[in-house]
């Protein structure tokens, strides 16, 4: 029998019910004064608000702090639906609008940096964006719409579905995977956690669009990332899984754009390089507040 899956954070879970997505569940921290900051966890075949935890546990002193687990994941719903870039986006905005109720800092890691970018262009709940090793930037696009549809369609044939993700939920395979991003070993409460993830009802159906590629946006750099007139920055150093090929020409042309090199970090560098990372966040958003 299956067990509950406890929290990933020491904080209050709260549970908001989504026209778009049914249940979706969300830690909040709302005791400091200022404005709000919006956690964003990225896609993986396991991801939760877990991976955001040391920005979480930095932050929640000195704002109110959010922190969802996006649907399809962790403790909120996972239906067997459609999932894309558009749907995430769409969930942020109404959470922005409807939990958070007013504006917010927004800080996305990996692919959630695609959905972020597109809710900032939805409304104007979102004062600032950073993005950490966020996808999009790569010379290499995204297979197109018929590849992901046949993608998906393989993925879930019952027996190969039901095969591969047992293979890559397995804990060895969920390290292995976590390894890539850190300098030194992975979080073994991250990847304890992860490994739980996978246990729940309806676990496969979102990692299965992420394995499709259905939640990528074609040609996100100018469909979305030049688009983003508010202050955003960028933090990156090397990451296994994706590039910034295109990076120095959103630098280049955007002056509402920064980036800041955390090194050496492999795509979690708030956790490899906590202060760091907080260093770089503060003195960015302390410069925002004085555009």
């Amino acid at each position: 029998m299956t067990q509950p899956l406890p929290p990933a954070l020491s904080a209050p879970l709260v549970e908001w019910q989504s026209a778009a997505a049914g249940t979706v569940r969300y830690y909040a921290d709302t005791q400091a004064a200022g404005k709000p900051l919006l956690l964003l966890h990225s896609m993986n075949a396991a991801p939760s608000a877990m991976e955001i935890k040391p920005l979480f546990e930095h932050y929640r002193q000195r704002r109110p702090v959010y922190a969802p687990d996006l649907p399809g994941f962790g403790q909120s719903e996972r239906a067997d639906r459609s999932y894309s870039g558009e749907f995430y986006a769409e969930v942020i905005s109404a959470f922005l609008n409807e939990v958070v109720g007013g504006e917010a800092d927004v800080v996305a890691l990996s692919t959630s940096a695609e959905f972020a970018a597109r809710a900032s262009l939805s409304q104007d709940k979102v004062t600032s964006l950073i993005l950490i090793s966020p996808t999009g930037f790569g010379a290499r696009p995204p297979p197109g719409p018929a590849t992901q549809d046949k993608l998906l369609r393989v993925f879930r044939t019952p027996v190969l579905g039901k095969a591969l993700y047992a293979t890559l939920t397995v804990k060895p395979s969920i390290r292995f995977f976590l390894n890539k991003n850190f300098i030194g070993k992975p979080p073994a409460e991250m990847v304890d956690y992860g490994h739980r993830t996978t246990k729940a009802p309806g676990a496969h159906h979102a990692p299965f669009h992420f394995l499709a590629m259905k939640l990528f946006t074609a040609n996100a750099v100018d469909a979305l990332y030049r688009q983003v007139k508010i202050p955003t920055l960028v933090l990156y150093d090397e990451d296994p899984n994706i590039s910034f090929e295109r990076l120095p020409g959103v630098l280049e042309d955007c002056a509402n754009w920064r980036e800041a090199r955390i090194r050496p970090t492999l795509g979690m560098p708030h956790w490899d390089e906590p202060a760091q990372t907080a260093a770089a966040m503060d003195a960015f958003w302390a410069d925002s507040d004085k555009r």
